[in-house]
Order: C-alpha cells, then structure tokens, then sequence
C-alpha cells in the first residue's frame, strides 16, 4: 500500500492522538494543557502556536480523540465513513497545496488559523478517509497483547502485524511463550 508521507505523520498523529488516553493503569498522558502543549511539540503539528493553547484547546482535542476513537471500533466501513465525514465537515476542511518546512509539495486539509481541533480534526481525519477509501479500514487496530490495547496502523505488506511494538508488547509475548514451553516440557532423562 503507498502512503505518502504526509498521509503517514497525519496517521501517526492520530494514532499517537489516541494513545494519550488512558489504558489500563496508565494515567490520561493529556491532562493538562502542559500536556497538550508537549504532544503538538512532539508531534511537530505545523501552523499551530503551542503559547495560545489553553484549556478549550484541551477539551476539543480530548473531545477529538473520543471520535478518533470510535472510528478505530467502528465495525464497517459505511459507519466508519460517516464518522469521519462528520470530522472533517465539522473541522472546515480547506484543501492547500504547501511545501513548508523543506518538504515536498503536499496537501494540508486545515483552514488557516484553524484551532488546534479542527487542525487534527481536518488532517488526521483525511488520512483516516484514505484508508477507508483504499479498501484499507482493517490496518486500522488495536494491540493483541493481553492489557495494553495502544492503537496502531499495520502497515506491513500483508496486513499482520499484532502488536503496537515488537519491541515490547510482541517481545514479552514471546518470552513468557518460551518460558511456558520449557516450564510444561519433560524434564531431561538421563
């Protein structure tokens, strides 16, 4: 599948967006608006002014993050459609061709001067509008591994992957695997 790059920082953004909430016994990492100031630093949100973020700002983007989350369990394609084009109709949708920043030629879906919300709301809610039109709803996922539950986007060539990281969730599924293996297996005679 051939995502642009653009295409793949809004999904992460969204991905990223939906990971902040609490899973688990992980605290909301948005809980604040110091918070929501680092996550658009981190994410390296353009045209949004991280001083002017204030506690409407936390709540919309919350707020965003409740649909986001309702599009990564909607249960067919048609249901996820129409979430998302409420997201985007709401957000004021602007198609622009820019190339900020020493990028390439791309196309951001936010009106100017839109809220740090409709920014999210426009971008990362097109990205999600990619995938559902590609035929692609179904990378669109929740980690496998008992307890954790962190959102993904499987972009591997065939659709497989099971965890939000190998590295960690896909790893310690592994390890205690072995462990009940050679835990369960006979003891050596000899």
């Amino acid at each position: 599948m051939l995502i642009n790059h653009d295409t793949r920082c809004a999904l992460e953004q969204a991905v990223d967006l939906l990971n902040t909430a609490s899973l688990g016994d992980a605290p909301d990492a948005l809980s604040d608006v110091a918070a929501l100031r680092r996550f658009v630093r981190e994410q390296d949100v353009s045209d949004v002014r991280t001083d002017r973020l204030d506690a409407a700002d936390l709540r919309a983007v919350r707020a965003l993050r409740d649909r986001f989350t309702e599009v990564f369990a909607a249960d067919s394609d048609a249901a996820a459609a129409e979430l998302i084009n409420a997201l985007v109709a709401a957000a004021g949708t602007t198609p622009r061709l820019t190339d900020h920043d020493g990028h390439d030629w791309h196309v951001h879906y936010f009106a100017p001067g839109a809220s740090l919300a409709h920014h999210l709301a426009a971008d990362c809610g097109m990205a999600l509008a990619f995938l559902v039109v590609a035929g692609e709803r179904e990378r669109l996922r929740r980690c496998a591994a008992p307890g954790c539950g962190r959102a993904f986007v499987d972009l591997s060539r065939n659709r497989s992957r099971r965890y939000c990281s190998s590295r960690t969730c896909g790893n310690r599924l592994h390890v205690a695997a072995y462990r009940a293996r050679r835990r369960d297996a006979p003891a050596p005679t000899g």
